[in-house]
């Protein structure tokens, strides 16, 4: 079992300067308190996010870590040159020595898309184009691609990635039904949502993936995010939670209220109580997190779990008391859990 964080780097009303040291300095924490990854979403025009440019953040990362792998979850590939993407893929890799991940897909917002000059239904086709050409730019010498949406002639292919032949590929899964492709290509990945079919999801994955030529590999990372409240007491994690939950549900909200629509995929609670009873928060005392998450880890089959620690107008001090919790007594706890066999 590994830890990771997710993190949206939404809006908490702080200077953006302080915001991004306080993440910066909680990236540290999260280094030497034993995470495997940090992972970071992509959002434009929305103030669900404030660090819209992950390489930019991630570049800062790989200054102020050590252990941590870092990986952008996920870029919106539309709104790349792919050439340009993997090259940034490559001097990531690089500048963190073999930490870096990366995640790819077409982006869950219509209203982002459209704002930056992109049809939300050719959204599907560009995506594929430019991973096919992402990937192929990590095996090429030379690159040449004729295609609907991007022409690369004869690149030169100068840089290559430190990890060979290429960083690992991250995807997010939302049925059993779209697990064959990153099974067959070897991604990690990573299920969100309330959990009765997130079962549905892990086995048919690992089913997919051991239909493939595993040749003696380590089985992918098969993932679950939830948010992550500790502290002494039950009712002063909920406490924090109910007062943080507004402020970045607001956030996760804005595009969709000003569009008078509603999310297609990822639908969450306006309060924070809620949020827990559906199973996608979990807050407590160590004890309370810990046998609420052993039980979604075993039911779900996962051996990855990602928290998502800080949101909304959490104070930076109440975030780190709940990390140092998590590491500490959590992740122990859960290290043990037998998620496959459940």
């Amino acid at each position: 079992m590994k830890f990771g964080i997710f993190d949206q780097n939404d809006c908490g009303g702080l200077p953006l300067a302080q915001q991004y040291e306080e993440r910066l300095k909680l990236a540290e924490l999260y280094d030497v308190s034993g995470f495997y990854c940090y992972h970071m979403s992509e959002h434009h025009g929305t103030s669900l996010s404030t660090a819209p440019s992950p390489s930019v953040l991630m570049s800062a990362l790989t200054q102020r870590t050590r252990n941590l792998r870092l990986c952008p979850l996920v870029y919106l590939l539309p709104l790349y040159h792919p050439v340009r993407l993997a090259e940034e893929i490559c001097m990531l890799d690089h500048l963190s020595k073999g930490r870096f991940q990366f995640g790819v897909g077409r982006g869950a917002s219509p209203f982002e898309l459209a704002a930056l000059g992109v049809e939300p239904e050719q959204a599907a086709k560009m995506y594929a184009e430019a991973l096919a050409i992402v990937r192929a730019y990590f095996r090429s010498e030379s690159l040449t691609h004729e295609g609907e949406f991007w022409r690369v002639k004869d690149l030169a292919v100068e840089m290559k990635p430190f990890q060979q032949p290429h960083p690992q590929i991250w995807y997010a899964v939302g049925s059993p039904d779209s697990v064959a492709w990153p099974a067959q290509n070897n991604f990690n990945v990573v299920c969100g949502g309330p959990a009765p079919r997130l079962r549905e999801i892990s086995d048919a994955y690992r089913a997919e993936w051991k239909k493939a030529d595993v040749d003696g590999r380590p089985e992918p990372l098969i993932g679950i995010n939830r948010y992550v409240v500790v502290a002494d007491t039950d009712d002063r994690a909920r406490e924090i939670g109910r007062k943080v939950w507004p402020t970045f549900y607001r956030s996760f909200m804005k595009l969709w209220v000003k569009n008078n629509a509603q999310p297609i995929r990822m639908k969450l609670p306006p309060d924070f109580d809620s949020l827990v009873e559906s199973g996608q928060a979990v807050a407590g005392s160590p004890t309370t997190v810990a046998s609420a998450l052993a039980h979604q880890i075993s039911r779900g089959g996962f051996n990855y779990f990602m928290g998502s620690f800080v949101f909304g107008n959490m104070p930076f001090a109440e975030a780190c008391t709940s990390i140092r919790l998590f590491s500490k007594e959590v992740m122990p706890a859960l290290e043990a859990v037998d998620s496959v066999a459940a």
